[in-house]
Protein backbone atom coordinates (compact mmCIF):
# COMPACT_ATOMS: atom_id res chain seq x y z
CA UNK A 1 0.00 0.00 0.00
CA UNK A 2 1.39 3.97 -0.59
CA UNK A 3 2.32 6.14 2.47
CA UNK A 4 2.58 8.98 3.59
CA UNK A 5 3.69 11.17 7.08
CA UNK A 6 1.78 11.01 9.88
CA UNK A 7 1.70 15.14 10.29
CA UNK A 8 4.21 17.85 9.00
CA UNK A 9 7.80 18.32 10.19
CA UNK A 10 10.25 21.21 8.92
CA UNK A 11 14.11 20.94 9.09
CA UNK A 12 16.59 24.14 9.02
CA UNK A 13 19.58 24.56 7.73
CA UNK A 14 21.66 25.99 5.03
CA UNK A 15 22.14 24.99 1.38
CA UNK A 16 25.37 23.66 0.90
CA UNK A 17 26.40 25.02 -2.20
CA UNK A 18 24.87 28.52 -1.41
CA UNK A 19 25.46 28.81 1.93
CA UNK A 20 21.85 30.51 1.82
CA UNK A 21 19.45 30.06 4.87
CA UNK A 22 16.83 27.43 3.66
CA UNK A 23 14.07 25.59 5.84
CA UNK A 24 12.09 22.92 4.58
CA UNK A 25 8.51 21.41 5.73
CA UNK A 26 7.43 17.53 4.69
CA UNK A 27 3.58 17.87 4.40
CA UNK A 28 1.11 14.40 3.84
CA UNK A 29 -0.05 14.41 0.96
CA UNK A 30 -2.99 11.90 -0.59
CA UNK A 31 -3.02 8.83 -2.69
CA UNK A 32 -1.07 8.70 -5.97
CA UNK A 33 0.36 12.33 -5.11
CA UNK A 34 3.55 11.24 -5.73
CA UNK A 35 6.60 13.65 -4.03
CA UNK A 36 6.20 17.05 -4.94
CA UNK A 37 8.56 19.87 -4.47
CA UNK A 38 7.01 23.29 -3.85
CA UNK A 39 9.55 26.50 -3.89
CA UNK A 40 7.36 28.74 -1.45
CA UNK A 41 10.37 31.89 -1.38
CA UNK A 42 8.76 33.11 -5.06
CA UNK A 43 6.29 35.80 -5.49
CA UNK A 44 4.11 32.85 -6.94
CA UNK A 45 4.89 29.53 -5.27
CA UNK A 46 5.91 26.78 -7.81
CA UNK A 47 5.90 23.35 -7.37
CA UNK A 48 8.45 20.66 -9.36
CA UNK A 49 7.58 16.88 -9.58
CA UNK A 50 10.43 14.95 -8.15
CA UNK A 51 10.78 12.89 -11.37
CA UNK A 52 13.95 11.36 -13.57
CA UNK A 53 12.57 14.46 -16.57
CA UNK A 54 13.08 17.32 -14.52
CA UNK A 55 16.72 16.97 -13.48
CA UNK A 56 18.84 19.15 -15.20
CA UNK A 57 22.24 19.10 -15.86
CA UNK A 58 24.33 20.12 -12.78
CA UNK A 59 27.86 19.86 -11.19
CA UNK A 60 28.18 17.94 -7.76
CA UNK A 61 24.32 17.34 -7.02
CA UNK A 62 21.03 16.69 -8.51
CA UNK A 63 18.99 19.62 -9.63
CA UNK A 64 15.29 19.99 -10.29
CA UNK A 65 13.89 22.22 -13.18
CA UNK A 66 10.14 22.81 -13.56
CA UNK A 67 10.97 23.41 -17.52
CA UNK A 68 10.23 27.39 -16.91
CA UNK A 69 13.50 28.12 -15.45
CA UNK A 70 12.54 27.67 -11.87
CA UNK A 71 14.97 25.25 -10.30
CA UNK A 72 15.74 23.27 -6.97
CA UNK A 73 18.79 22.17 -6.38
CA UNK A 74 20.67 19.22 -3.70
CA UNK A 75 17.28 16.99 -3.40
CA UNK A 76 19.08 13.78 -3.36
CA UNK A 77 19.48 13.15 0.69
CA UNK A 78 15.98 14.14 0.97
CA UNK A 79 14.50 12.24 -1.73
CA UNK A 80 16.68 8.91 -0.38
CA UNK A 81 15.32 9.97 3.06
CA UNK A 82 11.86 9.46 1.24
CA UNK A 83 12.81 6.20 -0.29
CA UNK A 84 14.14 4.84 2.26
CA UNK A 85 11.57 5.10 4.85
CA UNK A 86 8.89 4.08 2.22
CA UNK A 87 7.03 7.44 1.73
CA UNK A 88 5.61 7.69 -1.71
CA UNK A 89 3.53 10.40 -1.03
CA UNK A 90 4.70 14.16 0.64
CA UNK A 91 4.19 17.84 -0.42
CA UNK A 92 7.76 19.42 0.44
CA UNK A 93 7.86 23.04 0.40
CA UNK A 94 11.27 24.94 0.54
CA UNK A 95 11.81 28.52 0.87
CA UNK A 96 14.91 28.91 -1.51
CA UNK A 97 16.80 27.69 -4.24
CA UNK A 98 18.53 24.72 -2.16
CA UNK A 99 17.58 22.03 0.32
CA UNK A 100 19.27 22.50 3.68
CA UNK A 101 22.04 20.01 3.94
CA UNK A 102 21.76 19.71 7.61
CA UNK A 103 24.75 16.91 8.52
CA UNK A 104 25.53 16.11 4.74
CA UNK A 105 23.75 12.72 5.40
CA UNK A 106 20.07 11.50 5.45
CA UNK A 107 19.50 10.61 8.91
CA UNK A 108 18.48 14.14 10.23
CA UNK A 109 15.42 13.58 7.69
CA UNK A 110 14.92 10.11 8.45
CA UNK A 111 14.27 10.89 12.24
CA UNK A 112 12.08 13.59 11.45
CA UNK A 113 9.92 11.36 9.52
CA UNK A 114 9.89 8.69 11.95
CA UNK A 115 9.11 10.89 14.82
CA UNK A 116 6.32 12.38 12.90
CA UNK A 117 5.20 8.56 12.20
CA UNK A 118 4.18 7.17 8.96
CA UNK A 119 0.63 6.20 8.05
CA UNK A 120 -0.30 3.70 5.63
CA UNK A 121 -3.21 4.88 2.70
CA UNK A 122 -5.88 2.67 1.71
CA UNK A 123 -4.51 3.15 -2.22
CA UNK A 124 -2.54 0.34 -3.89
CA UNK A 125 1.44 0.23 -4.71
CA UNK A 126 2.98 0.07 -7.74
CA UNK A 127 6.93 -0.88 -8.80
CA UNK A 128 8.80 -0.55 -11.86
CA UNK A 129 10.30 -3.80 -12.89
CA UNK A 130 13.43 -3.57 -15.10
CA UNK A 131 13.73 -6.62 -17.35
CA UNK A 132 16.48 -6.76 -19.17
CA UNK A 133 20.63 -4.86 -18.65
CA UNK A 134 19.79 -1.12 -19.47
CA UNK A 135 23.65 0.72 -18.88
CA UNK A 136 25.53 3.83 -19.31
CA UNK A 137 28.99 4.63 -19.45
CA UNK A 138 31.74 7.42 -19.23
CA UNK A 139 35.71 6.34 -19.61
CA UNK A 140 36.29 3.88 -16.97
CA UNK A 141 32.81 5.20 -15.21
CA UNK A 142 29.67 2.80 -15.55
CA UNK A 143 26.21 2.59 -14.14
CA UNK A 144 23.64 -0.65 -14.71
CA UNK A 145 19.91 -1.67 -14.22
CA UNK A 146 19.58 -5.57 -14.04
CA UNK A 147 16.92 -7.57 -13.51
CA UNK A 148 15.87 -8.12 -9.87
CA UNK A 149 13.02 -8.83 -7.53
CA UNK A 150 13.75 -6.06 -5.35
CA UNK A 151 16.48 -3.13 -4.95
CA UNK A 152 20.16 -3.88 -4.59
CA UNK A 153 22.75 -1.90 -4.70
CA UNK A 154 26.51 -2.57 -5.46
CA UNK A 155 29.29 0.45 -5.47
CA UNK A 156 32.63 0.73 -6.24
CA UNK A 157 34.74 3.90 -5.61
CA UNK A 158 38.69 4.56 -6.35
CA UNK A 159 40.34 8.07 -4.82
CA UNK A 160 44.01 8.41 -4.83
CA UNK A 161 43.89 9.50 -1.01
CA UNK A 162 44.83 6.69 1.08
CA UNK A 163 41.64 8.09 3.49
CA UNK A 164 39.51 6.93 0.75
CA UNK A 165 40.97 4.58 -1.46
CA UNK A 166 38.95 2.10 -3.22
CA UNK A 167 35.94 1.43 -1.42
CA UNK A 168 33.20 -1.30 -2.58
CA UNK A 169 29.91 -2.46 -1.00
CA UNK A 170 26.82 -4.30 -1.84
CA UNK A 171 23.62 -4.15 -0.23
CA UNK A 172 20.32 -5.44 -0.37
CA UNK A 173 17.95 -2.62 0.27
CA UNK A 174 14.93 -3.88 1.64
CA UNK A 175 13.26 -3.95 5.48
CA UNK A 176 15.20 -1.32 6.73
CA UNK A 177 18.88 -1.20 5.04
CA UNK A 178 19.16 1.90 4.32
CA UNK A 179 18.60 3.44 7.91
CA UNK A 180 20.88 1.04 9.40
CA UNK A 181 23.32 1.01 6.88
CA UNK A 182 23.77 3.97 4.72
CA UNK A 183 21.00 6.89 6.17
CA UNK A 184 23.77 8.60 8.44
CA UNK A 185 26.92 8.54 5.73
CA UNK A 186 27.86 12.13 5.38
CA UNK A 187 28.85 13.61 1.70
CA UNK A 188 32.32 13.75 1.37
CA UNK A 189 35.31 15.99 -0.59
CA UNK A 190 39.19 16.10 -0.28
CA UNK A 191 40.62 19.15 1.10
CA UNK A 192 42.39 20.27 -2.44
CA UNK A 193 38.81 20.86 -4.20
CA UNK A 194 37.21 22.93 -1.40
CA UNK A 195 38.92 26.02 -2.64
CA UNK A 196 38.63 25.49 -6.06
CA UNK A 197 35.17 24.44 -5.18
CA UNK A 198 34.70 27.83 -4.01
CA UNK A 199 35.85 29.96 -6.41
CA UNK A 200 33.02 28.43 -8.38
CA UNK A 201 30.61 29.62 -6.31
CA UNK A 202 30.12 25.60 -4.99
CA UNK A 203 30.80 24.50 -1.30
CA UNK A 204 29.97 27.78 -0.13
CA UNK A 205 28.02 26.45 2.75
CA UNK A 206 30.36 23.67 3.36
CA UNK A 207 31.99 23.00 7.21
CA UNK A 208 33.72 20.22 8.82
CA UNK A 209 30.42 19.47 10.49
CA UNK A 210 28.46 18.77 7.14
CA UNK A 211 30.91 17.19 5.12
CA UNK A 212 33.50 14.81 5.76
CA UNK A 213 36.80 16.21 4.31
CA UNK A 214 40.06 14.13 3.89
CA UNK A 215 43.89 15.39 2.85
CA UNK A 216 45.75 12.59 1.63
CA UNK A 217 45.19 9.86 4.42
CA UNK A 218 43.81 11.87 7.13
CA UNK A 219 40.25 13.05 8.27
CA UNK A 220 40.22 16.56 8.95
CA UNK A 221 36.64 16.28 9.77
CA UNK A 222 36.07 16.14 13.95
CA UNK A 223 35.60 12.81 15.19
CA UNK A 224 36.96 10.92 12.05
CA UNK A 225 34.32 8.68 10.06
CA UNK A 226 31.00 7.26 10.98
CA UNK A 227 32.27 3.80 9.24
CA UNK A 228 35.44 3.23 7.81
CA UNK A 229 33.93 2.92 4.30
CA UNK A 230 31.91 6.08 5.49
CA UNK A 231 32.50 6.88 1.60
CA UNK A 232 30.98 4.24 -0.44
CA UNK A 233 27.98 4.52 1.69
CA UNK A 234 27.35 7.50 1.19
CA UNK A 235 27.76 7.80 -3.04
CA UNK A 236 24.97 4.87 -1.98
CA UNK A 237 22.61 7.02 -0.19
CA UNK A 238 22.78 9.31 -3.24
CA UNK A 239 21.99 6.56 -5.55
CA UNK A 240 18.90 5.98 -3.46
CA UNK A 241 18.12 9.15 -3.43
CA UNK A 242 18.89 9.16 -7.76
CA UNK A 243 17.25 6.15 -8.33
CA UNK A 244 14.14 7.28 -6.28
CA UNK A 245 12.89 10.10 -8.59
CA UNK A 246 11.72 6.83 -11.20
CA UNK A 247 8.74 7.77 -9.56
CA UNK A 248 8.04 4.35 -7.82
CA UNK A 249 10.15 1.96 -5.90
CA UNK A 250 12.58 0.11 -8.54
CA UNK A 251 12.47 -3.97 -8.37
CA UNK A 252 16.49 -3.73 -10.11
CA UNK A 253 20.17 -4.64 -9.29
CA UNK A 254 21.88 -1.31 -9.59
CA UNK A 255 25.59 -1.11 -10.53
CA UNK A 256 27.50 1.57 -10.21
CA UNK A 257 31.23 2.15 -10.67
CA UNK A 258 32.73 5.70 -10.33
CA UNK A 259 29.08 6.65 -10.94
CA UNK A 260 27.87 9.94 -10.21
CA UNK A 261 24.34 11.89 -10.15
CA UNK A 262 24.34 12.89 -13.81
CA UNK A 263 25.00 9.37 -14.85
CA UNK A 264 22.33 7.53 -12.89
CA UNK A 265 19.97 10.06 -14.50
CA UNK A 266 21.77 8.98 -17.68
CA UNK A 267 20.92 5.91 -16.63
CA UNK A 268 17.22 6.35 -15.71
CA UNK A 269 16.44 8.42 -19.30
CA UNK A 270 18.29 5.25 -21.26
CA UNK A 271 15.93 3.06 -19.34
CA UNK A 272 12.60 4.47 -19.79
CA UNK A 273 13.49 5.78 -23.19
CA UNK A 274 13.35 1.72 -23.82
CA UNK A 275 9.46 0.53 -23.41
CA UNK A 276 10.97 -3.17 -23.73
CA UNK A 277 13.17 -2.52 -20.66
CA UNK A 278 10.41 -2.07 -17.86
CA UNK A 279 7.15 -2.55 -16.99
CA UNK A 280 4.65 -1.59 -14.04
CA UNK A 281 3.84 -4.17 -11.48
CA UNK A 282 1.25 -4.47 -8.82
CA UNK A 283 2.38 -4.49 -5.12
CA UNK A 284 1.47 -7.93 -3.42
CA UNK A 285 2.14 -7.90 0.33
CA UNK A 286 4.63 -10.30 -0.67
CA UNK A 287 6.33 -7.89 -2.80
CA UNK A 288 5.83 -4.66 -0.73
CA UNK A 289 7.39 -6.72 2.30
CA UNK A 290 10.75 -6.74 -0.33
CA UNK A 291 10.56 -3.05 -0.79
CA UNK A 292 13.33 -0.33 1.00
CA UNK A 293 11.26 1.16 3.68
CA UNK A 294 8.98 -2.17 4.49
CA UNK A 295 9.15 -2.19 8.37
CA UNK A 296 10.89 0.78 9.09
CA UNK A 297 7.90 2.04 11.14
CA UNK A 298 8.67 0.07 14.13
CA UNK A 299 11.88 2.13 14.41
CA UNK A 300 12.58 4.50 17.03
CA UNK A 301 15.43 5.98 15.30
CA UNK A 302 18.39 5.51 12.70
CA UNK A 303 21.09 2.67 14.20
CA UNK A 304 24.12 4.85 15.08
CA UNK A 305 27.07 3.00 14.04
CA UNK A 306 30.40 3.08 15.83
CA UNK A 307 32.53 5.65 15.01
CA UNK A 308 36.22 4.96 13.55
CA UNK A 309 38.98 6.91 13.30
CA UNK A 310 41.04 7.03 10.28
CA UNK A 311 43.66 4.89 10.19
Amino acid sequence: MQATLNDMVTFSGVGLHSGAAAELVMHPAPAGHGIVFRRIDLTTAVDIPALWDRVTPSRLCTLLDNGRGVTLSTVEHVMAALAGTGIHNALVTVDGPEIPILDGSSAPFVQGILETGIRIQAAPLRAIRVLRPVEVREGEAFARLTPADHLEIDFQIDFTDAAIGHQEKVLDMANGAFLRELADSRTFCRASDVEAMRRNGLALGGTYLNAVVVDGGRVLSPGGLRHRDEAVRHKMLDATGDLALAGAPLLARYTGHRAGHAMTNRLLRALFADPAAWEWVDCSPELEGRLPGAGVADYARPVQPAIFAAE
